[in-house]
């Protein structure tokens, strides 16, 4: 009860900090929550399209909204998308007209840190999303660098000192903590997690993970921040374990996962459990009680789902449900408490982006730009289909009764006409 308890009231002060703005990744909870209603149930690249944004270069960060304003992150080359060394930039959209409001180059081509590293051919070198504190916007590139930047655009910091082999480029966002942006850091070489000052800039502290010896290290985790018993908790995922640290980094507890890697879903918390996808090569769902110290693997995780379980897409919980989508598209809902798989069925597609919940409905994106829309609750029930072209990987940011969503070259904002 405790635990509920806390975490309904973390939830609450989240939404009263960021009411009407979409500051993260999967928004203001981080748990792919909308609070709006009357979202768009139908569309196409033509209907209920308010405004549609063509966006420079290749980025697959999620859009951010503050204040009326839309930042998204990008890379672009003269030499196209798949040109390891590209101009690393933020940018920023009127929420209102679609039109973009100020374009800027955070690392250039020679000055980006780190390796210039071919990505994946479903990643970019501008996947991790911003975040922001209501004040500044802060971005982050992996390897490549992280800044702090004003709504109006001026850079106020830059940090390049966290420094790892990528492998396939990079893709966690970072979290805000206090006064510190924390980000998980795993590559092929050496995995730790690290909190850069949000005023300063400069590392304020950076733990290694004890990684076993599996032959492949890399992750590209979201942390979560949780509060368990009146004590924040930061899960973060990585290959072979998911840990907890406090607000110093320093160690709660972990649980085993029997070698999965290259981890992409983010976590998500709720009924007291901690729910985490152990991604490739055979990906299991997790539901973890985090209320333990240390190695927790054979005492804290109270139930599984392996069919069906995610390499990509994070969990949803709505209620007392939970639901995943796998990458080759089986849905699938389950009790949040016993793991009792209420139904699982097979909706086609492909699927990176992570699903969103709001008024009763679930938004699931498709890597081919395809939207399938459910009822949530214990019967499979499907609403419609919606088409953009082309491909995403992204997810969705709303705002009013207005979705926004990006593709491969433009942004959209989705409503129903009046």
């Amino acid at each position: 009860m405790r635990i509920l308890l806390s975490v309904i009231v973390l939830f609450l002060s989240t939404v009263s900090l960021h009411a009407g703005d979409w500051t993260e990744f999967r928004g203001p909870t981080g748990q792919g929550h909308a609070a709006e209603t009357n979202l768009p149930v139908s569309w196409s690249a033509t209907e209920n399209v308010v405004w549609k944004t063509p966006i420079d270069g290749l980025g697959w960060s999620s859009p951010i909204i503050l204040g009326g304003q839309i930042y998204v992150t990008t890379a672009v080359s003269d030499k196209g998308v798949r040109d390891p060394q590209q101009s690393l930039r933020a940018v920023c959209l009127s929420e209102e007209t679609g039109e973009v409001l100020w374009d800027v180059e955070v690392f250039s081509q020679e000055s980006a840190g780190g390796a210039a590293d071919r990505v994946h051919s479903k990643n970019s070198q501008a996947s991790p999303t911003p975040i922001t504190d209501g004040k500044h916007i802060f971005v982050h590139f992996g390897t490549r660098g992280t800044a702090a930047l004003t709504t109006t655009g001026e850079i106020v910091w830059k940090n390049q000192e966290l420094q790892y082999a990528p492998v396939h480029g990079n893709g966690g966002s970072p979290i805000l903590v206090g006064d510190n942006l924390v980000m998980s850091c795993d590559g092929g070489d050496i995995d730790f997690i690290a909190a850069i000052n949000k005023n300063t800039g400069k590392v304020a502290w950076k733990t290694d993970r004890t990684i076993p010896s599996i032959p492949k290290k890399f992750a590209f985790g979201t942390p979560l921040l949780i509060e368990v018993d009146g004590k924040q908790q930061i899960i973060s995922q990585a290959s072979g374990f998911v840990y907890s640290y406090d607000v110093d980094g320093k160690l709660i507890w972990k649980v085993d996962y029997n070698g999965g890697y290259s981890v992409i879903p983010r976590p998500v918390f709720a009924h007291g459990l901690v729910f985490v996808s152990s991604s490739y090569d055979s990906p299991v769902l997790y539901a973890i009680d985090p209320s333990g110290k240390g190695d927790v693997t054979d005492s804290h995780v109270r139930w599984t789902l392996k069919k069906g379980a995610p390499h990509t897409p994070s969990p949803l919980v709505v209620g007392n449900e939970v639901y995943v989508v796998s990458d080759k598209g089986i849905a699938t809902c389950c009790d949040a408490k016993t793991g009792e798989v209420h139904w699982q069925e097979r909706i086609g597609g492909n699927y990176s982006a992570s699903p969103l919940a709001a008024d009763g409905k679930i938004y699931i994106q498709a890597e081919d730009g395809e939207t399938i829309i459910i009822k949530s609750g214990t019967t499979f029930e499907e609403i419609g289909r919606n088409k953009l072209e082309p491909r995403t990987f992204a997810c969705y940011a709303v705002s009013g009764k207005s979705l926004f969503i990006r593709t491969e070259n433009q942004l959209y904002r989705i409503a129903e006409a009046d």
